[in-house]
């Protein structure tokens, strides 16, 4: 089954997004942000210099290590449940969404690299 093409825009752009919105509550200390949006630049690079392997590789490089260290921020600075209100709740939400989302982009990432010339 062949997926159809998804732009590197539209993948920075909702990861953006996500991250905006997981950063919203300050639920989780500045190096979540900090961690995900220098990722984001560097895809941004990756946009700029089309034919670039360097870019694309470590894009994919820095969102997979946004894995591991996002998995390490919700699990250690989630709160306790009587201290949710709907903000956190959705704050929350969508670091965990755009944490799911992770696996996907790498794998389309990665393709790109491939059409791209990577081996």
């Amino acid at each position: 089954m062949e997926l159809p093409a998804v732009n590197l825009k539209a993948i920075i752009l909702v990861h953006w997004l996500l991250t905006v919105w997981g950063c919203m509550n300050y639920m989780f200390p500045a190096s979540y942000a900090w961690g995900n949006f220098s990722v984001l630049a560097v895809g941004i690079w990756a946009i700029v210099q089309r034919d670039s392997l360097d870019a694309i590789m470590m894009f994919l490089a820095g969102l997979l290590l946004t894995v591991l260290t996002d998995i390490i921020h919700i699990s250690v600075f989630y709160p306790p449940n009587n201290h949710l209100t709907d903000e956190k709740r959705f704050s929350a939400g969508m670091a965990i969404f755009s944490l799911l989302l992770k696996p996907v982009s790498c794998y389309l990432l990665y393709r790109m690299y491939r059409e791209r010339g990577g081996e």
